[in-house]
């Protein structure tokens, strides 16, 4: 792959026949309004591990918004690009989306595509920023949190208290089962933990279920949700500690990164997703300075956890961002934009 000043070229890779489907697409092609880095590469925190991921939206077809079809997202596994469509791009920039808040808040030089109307979407970021960020942000943040002292908590604790461990996951599955299903009085499920049958553990979860006339995919999703939980866990022992540190590494930077990124929004009204600034903090954590040898986190990256969580509750109780967009100008804009991907014109 040609690389240009040290960093690789990716308008070269983009002309690739391995995007071919950016130019042949209906949906794509001239309709694309922006095209840019997604991850690692977005971050500046990318090594050399770091998968090339394309972010990007694209206008909408005369028929999504006049006719009968619809559209919300194109997405390439194959290369990891995801482009969203306008209007579904608007909404969750609407709920101030990380990942799509990111998309608008790139250095001149991470766009490969971007439009007349895509410099416009940039222009206009400041319409789709609220206090709905310290949610989004925090709850992302949240989840990166649970995901690294989850998976501390399989690789440190007895099979006893790991169980247990087990037990919460899958009980929060079960919650939020319940509460998708809430009214329908087909049977009940009981987990408890007991002294064990298998041979190779102490304890383990029992499941006491009874379910009448339940549909049968919701009833196959309910146990496959569980099912992952528990074999994600039973991966003990034939986990590759290195490619583990890698991950926890990871979570803990992305945590940081996510506080980082909700402080700018929430102080200063931008969204700026190269954190060049930061960088050396960031690539720290994601090197394993914060990893004790025992597979834990360090007090210390905790001690800078609590500092970006106060951080984070002074620039919410201090920032003149607006509860909730101002959806009047919000319309004007959307209307601007979805008359153009219509008519070919401007108003």
């Amino acid at each position: 792959m040609k690389e240009e000043m040290g960093t690789m070229d990716f308008k070269a890779l983009m002309n690739t026949t391995e995007y071919d489907f950016l130019r042949t697409n209906k949906r794509l092609g001239d309709r694309i309004m922006l095209l840019g880095l997604g991850g690692s590469y977005a971050y500046g925190t990318n090594n050399e591990r770091s998968d090339i991921d394309f972010r990007g939206v694209t206008l909408m077809m005369p028929s999504d918004l006049l006719g009968l079809t619809e559209f919300e997202q194109y997405e390439d596994n194959r290369t990891d690009t995801v482009i969203y469509g306008f209007n579904k791009l608007v909404k969750l920039l609407l709920e101030c989306n990380p990942n799509t808040c990111e998309m608008l808040g790139l250095d001149e030089e991470q766009y490969l595509i971007k439009s007349e109307l895509g410099q416009e979407l940039i222009d206009n970021s400041r319409l789709f920023l609220s206090k709905r960020a310290i949610k989004s942000f925090g709850g992302y943040a949240d989840a990166q949190l649970r995901r690294l002292q989850n998976a501390i908590a399989r690789d440190t604790l007895p099979q006893s208290d790991r169980e247990k461990h087990i037990l919460k996951s899958v009980t929060n599955a079960l919650d939020d089962f319940n509460r998708r299903y809430a009214g329908k009085e087909s049977g009940s499920i009981r987990l408890y933990i007991d002294q064990a049958e298998n041979p190779e553990l102490d304890t383990e979860i029992f499941v006491d279920a009874s379910y009448r006339h339940f549909p049968l995919r919701d009833y196959a999703d309910l146990w496959g949700t569980m099912r992952t939980v528990v074999r994600d866990y039973d991966k003990i022992g034939k986990r590759n500690r290195k490619k583990d540190e890698n991950h926890l590494n990871k979570h803990a930077m992305h945590l940081i990164r996510l506080f980082m990124m909700a402080i700018d929004i929430l102080e200063k009204g931008e969204i700026r997703t190269h954190r060049k600034d930061d960088i050396p903090t960031l690539l720290a954590i994601r090197n394993g300075a914060y990893m004790l040898p025992d597979g834990t986190v360090s007090p210390e990256f905790y001690e800078m956890l609590e500092e970006y969580e106060r951080k984070l509750d002074e620039a919410a109780a201090r920032t003149v961002l607006p509860d909730c967009p101002d959806m009047e100008k919000v319309e004007v804009f959307v209307e601007r934009i979805n008359r153009y991907a219509v008519a070919g014109e401007l108003t």
